[in-house]
């Protein structure tokens, strides 16, 4: 049941507790220091005193003042020479110096900033004016805790990120092993077709996707695919696209056709696949470029789709080396599509060379892209180089090229239709 129309008063709030601030009081005038002492008992605070710069000194030691009240002229070592002392000792917090003084010359009050005072009390100094400038130095000392407070729990929350990154760190190394072996076998031998695999993620993990499978007794899928973007998303999506790229018949969409005894799935075709299951399964902005092709490896014929990745470049066995295809549409973005389709046949002692635009695109220091012309570059310069070899060392020549400041993840497929070896005669005596 409820009371209605009942007016409630809120409880009282309770006084705020006010800190108790230390202050040392300093000066060879016992009188007043006594009476400064009165006074500031009177304001709640707790106070030390101290005859000499050496007395103070040794309390110092042993308690942290909040406030020190120092005389500025004192037998011995005077109130500068504790302040310079005073702001030398290592403390745990701030400590608020106040210098009194009858002097009332402009180099004196630079001389006591210097040594470190924060405020001066001119002589003789009344109760009201004493209580105005510690209340000025209480303001101070709580800015700093503040601070100070702020500071630590800044440090905390650094230490927090730093075990979670640490954390994440660790858990992206083992995603980079297990996307590694995404890519079961880095290099495969068809009859006389040789092909060679590169995947260099320029993170901890990445978006590019290499491989090969067979497909029946005369011919093999090749793929190298590109995922938009970096990180966890282009990582998952290259992980999805390696089941469907897979050797396994069941899962492989290449394949799902050749099980019903028909012909795989033409590289087109997959390209279109892949197409709409982007757009119709997927809800994300991430798009991928990509290379499928079908090679005969008995008759050397090359079927192939380009959609967005970079111009593959063929290289004959006469050292002539042209790029191929004109681009295509990227998978994922457009409804209707068009991908550039290549046939060609390629001819013992040739090579084809499928990069991904981290080699492409990487850029020297001067902001100037290696391009389709470097990569011929590197293709003539290393003309006697094959397989891994020749990837290692364009993946070198690319580093080299950027200085070693790679933004985007390295893949290539390298395929060479290997030469017969040429019988040589040795002439006897």
């Amino acid at each position: 049941m409820k009371s209605a129309n009942r007016s409630t008063s809120p409880p009282p709030k309770k006084p705020a507790t006010r800190l108790v601030r230390r202050v040392l009081v300093v000066s060879h005038n016992a009188a007043q220091r006594r009476i400064f002492a009165i006074q500031l008992k009177r304001a709640h605070y707790e106070v030390l005193e101290a005859a000499s710069v050496e007395d103070a000194l040794a309390l110092c030691q042993r308690v942290d003042p909040d406030i020190v009240l120092s005389d500025w002229v004192m037998p011995g070592q005077s109130g500068l020479d504790l302040c310079r002392a005073f702001r030398a000792n290592e403390r745990s917090n701030y400590g608020y110096f106040v210098l009194l003084t009858s002097a009332r010359d402009t180099e004196d009050i630079s001389r006591g900033l210097e040594a470190g005072a924060d405020d001066f009390l001119p002589k003789p100094v009344t109760q009201q004016e004493l209580l105005a400038r510690l209340a000025a130095g209480e303001r101070i000392l709580r800015v700093e805790e503040d601070l100070r407070a702020s500071n630590a729990q800044l440090r905390a929350a650094l230490d927090r990120l730093r075990e979670t990154q640490a954390a994440i760190d660790r858990d992206l190394r083992e995603a980079r092993k297990l996307q590694q072996g995404l890519v079961k076998e880095r290099s495969g031998r068809f009859g006389s077709i040789q092909l060679s695999l590169l995947l260099r993620p320029a993170g901890h993990i990445g978006g590019d996707l290499v491989g090969f499978f067979p497909i029946g007794d005369d011919r093999v899928g090749i793929y190298a695919l590109d995922v938009s973007g970096h990180g966890v998303t282009a990582a998952l999506l290259t992980a999805q696209l390696s089941v469907h790229l897979s050797g396994s018949a069941d899962q492989n969409v290449a394949l799902r056709a050749a099980q019903t005894g028909t012909d795989a799935v033409s590289p087109a075709a997959l390209a279109h696949f892949f197409n709409n299951m982007m757009l119709e399964e997927m809800a994300t902005d991430t798009y991928y470029t990509m290379i499928y092709a079908e090679l005969n490896h008995v008759t050397g014929r090359l079927r192939m789709v380009q959609a967005g990745h970079p111009h593959p470049v063929l290289q004959r066995a006469d050292g002539s080396v042209r790029p191929l295809g004109n681009g295509g549409m990227p998978i994922g973005v457009f409804e209707r599509p068009v991908f550039d389709e290549i046939d060609l046949v390629m001819e013992p002692g040739d090579r084809l060379l499928i990069c991904s635009d981290g080699i492409t695109e990487a850029t020297n220091p001067a902001g100037r892209l290696l391009g389709d012309d470097g990569v011929e570059a590197i293709l003539r310069t290393n003309a006697f180089l094959g397989g891994h070899v020749f990837l290692e060392s364009m993946a070198w020549s690319v580093s080299e090229y950027c200085r070693g400041e790679r933004q985007d993840d390295m893949s290539a497929v390298l395929i060479e239709y290997l030469a017969p070896a040429e019988m040589v005669a040795l002439s006897g005596r």
